[in-house]
Formats: structure tokens, sequence, C-alpha cells
């Protein structure tokens, strides 16, 4: 896969093949104005392709990361649906030097108005490149934690359990409070997760306490004293 705009000679499995300018696959290009065709309900191979191709050219870099969200979950063997971007976490001083090496090997690198993140694009498939996990700065520390498993054949540092969960309940709220792809993710990694280090990590943020709570129902975890 060629991390260059546009698609490959040979488009992944779940992958939309469009020509250059908008063209589709055999038919003629797309007014300007006319939206994008909706992504396929399993996009897991396309951004599985993506990842190991930045993973690489993050390597190559020389500068931490960790592969973040829910491809960082499939690295872990949660069996999830990979269907909108991929994640990965680097340090602020060093996006800059990232992002720069990534540009070098032809991937758009977008400017969003957020200022926890830089944003890119590469055969398709949208990247982020974050330095704030759910508002907390990305460290040297966490990323030194992360763990060095295999995406597909491409071996990368992957952010390691306790850290992917605690990282993942933060980022709830009132305005976006779903448990359910949290919950395969905690049963799925219960014996490597940490959860003293998650309890004390989220404590004071009530959408993850009650995910605990939740999971102390579920018997996934012992229900504590009084509870």
């Amino acid at each position: 896969m060629n991390l260059t705009e546009g698609p490959a000679a040979q488009p992944a499995v779940g992958a939309s093949a469009v020509l250059p300018h908008g063209a589709p696959h055999g038919g003629a290009p797309r007014a300007p104005d006319t939206p994008p065709p909706a992504l396929p309900l399993d996009h897991t191979q396309a951004i599985l392709e993506t990842t190991k191709e930045v993973g690489a050219a993050l390597k190559a870099s020389g500068r931490p990361f960790a592969l973040v969200g829910s491809v960082a979950a499939y690295a872990h063997g949660i069996p999830v649906r990979l269907q909108h971007d991929t994640d990965f976490a680097v340090l602020r001083e060093d996006a800059e030097v990232v992002a720069e090496s990534l540009r070098e090997r032809g991937v758009r690198i977008v400017d969003p108005p957020e200022d926890w993140l830089v944003k890119a694009r590469a055969g398709g498939e949208e990247i982020d490149l974050i330095f704030s996990l759910a508002g907390r700065p990305v460290t040297a520390e966490l990323l030194a934690r992360a763990q060095t498993l295999p995406v597909d054949s491409v071996h990368m540092p992957v952010l390691a359990p306790t850290d992917l969960l605690a990282s993942r309940l933060l980022a709830l709220s009132e305005h976006h409070c779903d448990f359910g792809p949290l919950l395969p993710l905690a049963r799925g990694l219960r014996e490597r997760i940490d959860w003293e280090r998650v309890g004390e990590d989220t404590a004071g943020a009530p959408m993850a306490q009650a995910f605990l709570y939740l999971l102390e129902l579920l018997d996934v975890l012992p229900r504590r004293s009084g509870s």
C-alpha cells in the first residue's frame, strides 16, 4: 500500500476503490460538490493496512509513539470492527518532527482547529497523531509502558491494557457515554489490567466510576465491600 493520496493498485478488502479526482472505479468523475460515498460497514482491513504503513514510518522516525484507540484494542486481541480511523499517541514536542516524517512519505497532513492532535490522511484513511489523551498529556512514561505487538505483520508499540482502558474511560462524558465498546475490552483484558490503578486514574470521573460499578454487577470484577 502506498501512503500517497489515492488508491493502491489493488485496494484492500473493504476499502472503496476511488480513482484520482473523485472518479469511482469504472465510472465517470463525481461533481466537486458531490459528497463521497459512505464507508463500508467493515473497514477493518483498509485501516489495518494504513496502520501498518504509518507504524513503520513512525518507527523509522526514531521518536517514541504508541498505537491507541480501537486499533490498539484489536492488536491486544479484542474482536472489534474498525470503521473510522487509526490513532497514534506521540509526545507534543515530537509532533512536528513526526508529522514532517510522514509528509516526506507522501502522507497529507491537516492542521485541525483542535490543539491536542494532528490529523493526516493516507490511502483514503484518516490518521490522528494525538499528544493529549482524554485531556491528559501524553508522557514519556506512558509511551514507555507500551507493549510491542504485531498489527497483522508489523510489530509496533501498543498502549498497555491498563492505560488503554483508563484513557477510554476518561473520554466518557454526559454527551458521549457508550459502554458498549468498552465491555468486550474490559472482559477480554481483565487479567492484564491493573484495576487498582484504573480506579485511581479515574477517581472523580463519574462515568468511569459508573462503568467500573457495572463491571462489578456483571461479575467481571469482584464486588467491593459495601457495593
